[in-house]
């Protein structure tokens, strides 16, 4: 068993774009205990796992928000971790008293950022507003008017960042945005709006329709070749990506034709459908990373377990996004698409393998530890895929879509 399950949850800037990720954790030992609650031992524990996996595997050259103890911070321990690149959470509900006070100035001056995580204005954490960068609130602990209470009273403290933590729908984005928040986070961007479409504008359903086309389970190397070529803009980025250093191909192929045969159906039908995908607009490109980190981990899992359709995995976890990018219910978008129906059942109901393996994978990504069940797979598999995923599809999403 791992000492330490781990997870990243995005934060974005107001362009949408990722700012960082907050890191969070459950120990091993018992699954039970929030590591931020423990003594300074699960501090410990934590660092040393982020330093054994890596900063850059899990956050690429973004910022790390991390949880430590309150033992940990008045213990002033040293740090293994990059000061630019990591921000320090100090939980509001912590006592505030001369230690602690003491012990985040040590950390300033060792260059860390910190924020106040589950903010809540009071006459108690006036202390810790000089000393702080970023103040995070929590939108489903505060009403409205207490958000744009809290929102005009911080006004006093210009050096501060405001961070909207726990919006769990677009509209709650959309409120936080309009008082002038400055990053989000939360699983806003991997669901629908509340209100949803009945119909798709006409530039995403032509896209829809391309995205059908990709898909089909018929699909031959004339098709698919004839398929991508008729569109420009595709052909020009798939093969572009296919020359790029992720696949370190010996020579550059320079047709579709060419690289279809080279790299099989397979294989151009999941980055063709990911580029097709990431046309939409008005969604953030770590949605299209989110849809290959589930690709990934699915496709991991059923080779874990000895299934042997794991492109039917991949393709399960790539498209499990659809909802949250069209803002549509899933059943009528795969109603547009030629899917199997094993590919349809796992994205509606989480049905046989594919379904089960995109079940297990969302629960990790959302942190749901106790829903972690699977016979045949231990703890420490499912960890190992999730971090596979996370540094294979930053680096393929980097290279696909240059971000």
């Amino acid at each position: 068993m791992p000492e330490l399950l781990i997870a990243r949850q995005p934060i974005y800037n107001r362009t949408q774009h990722a700012y960082g990720y907050e890191l969070f954790y459950r120990p091993g030992e018992d699954g039970a205990a929030d590591v931020a609650d423990g003594d300074a031992s699960h501090s410990h524990v934590i660092l040393n796992t982020m330093t054994e996996v890596g900063l850059q595997n899990l956050v690429g050259g973004r910022c790390a928000f991390v949880n430590l103890s309150r033992d940990f911070i008045v213990g002033q321990y040293p740090l293994p971790l990059p000061s630019n690149q990591v921000v320090i959470e100090i939980l509001e509900y912590e006592e505030i008293d001369k230690a602690l006070i003491s012990g985040i100035r040590w950390l300033i001056k060792q260059g860390y950022t910190i924020a106040l995580d589950h903010f809540i204005y009071r006459e108690a954490v006036l202390p810790l507003l000089d000393l702080a960068h970023i103040i995070k609130i929590d939108m489903q602990a505060i009403s409205e008017d207490k958000l744009r209470d809290h929102v005009s009273a911080l006004k006093e403290y210009p050096h501060l960042k405001l961070l909207a933590e726990k919006i769990e729908i677009p509209e709650e984005y959309e409120l936080c945005s309009e008082l002038g928040f400055d990053y989000f986070q939360g699983y806003f961007f991997s669901r629908p709006k509340v209100i949803r479409r009945t119909r798709l504008p006409s530039n995403q359903l032509a896209l829809m329709q391309l995205l059908a086309e990709v898909q089909r389970p018929d699909a031959n190397i004339p098709k698919m070749e004839s398929l991508i070529s008729q569109d420009v803009g595709l052909s020009y980025k798939l093969l572009r990506y296919i020359n790029s250093a992720f696949f370190g191909l010996p020579k550059p192929v320079e047709s579709i034709q060419r690289a279809v045969v080279f790299l099989g159906i397979k294989v151009i039908q999941k980055w063709a459908s990911l580029l097709v995908m990431a046309r939409v607009e008005d969604k953030p490109n770590e949605l299209m990373v989110t849809a290959v980190i589930r690709a990934k981990m699915c496709e991991i899992l059923a080779k874990a377990v000895n299934y042997k359709a794991e492109d039917t995995c991949f393709t399960v976890g790539l498209l499990s996004v659809l909802e949250a990018l069209l803002d549509m219910p899933m059943e009528k978008i795969l109603a547009m698409l030629s899917l199997s129906d094993e590919v349809n059942q796992a994205l509606l109901r989480f049905e046989g393998m594919p379904g089960k393996l995109l079940e297990l994978t969302l629960h990790y990504e959302f942190g749901e530890w106790d829903q972690l069940e699977y016979p045949e797979l231990e703890e420490e598999i499912i960890l190992d895929a999730y971090l596979q995923s996370v540094a294979w599809a930053s680096e393929a999403c980097r290279s696909l879509m240059g971000d």
